[in-house]
């Protein structure tokens, strides 16, 4: 829910904006970080193992650290 007091205008594209991110996280499995917009590179859930991690690298990922690798969809 976003809550908005009365007074206050709503943003209708940060609105589609959100709607689009939810159902891109929902449907691949992903996170989409702050201000994401369709096209943009999402995050990857964290690796369970060493291999997975060193997989993503293999992979092409873009990553930061082992634990937060971002990809395109």
């Amino acid at each position: 829910m976003i809550y908005y007091p009365l007074t206050t205008g709503r943003n209708m594209d940060e609105i589609l904006r959100l709607v689009d991110a939810l159902q891109t996280a929902d449907a691949n499995s992903v996170a989409t970080p702050a201000n994401w917009r369709p096209g943009d590179k999402v995050i990857v859930p964290a690796p369970n193992t060493t291999e997975l991690a060193e997989e993503r690298v293999d992979a092409g990922y873009e990553c930061t650290d082992w634990y937060l690798c971002k990809k395109s969809l």
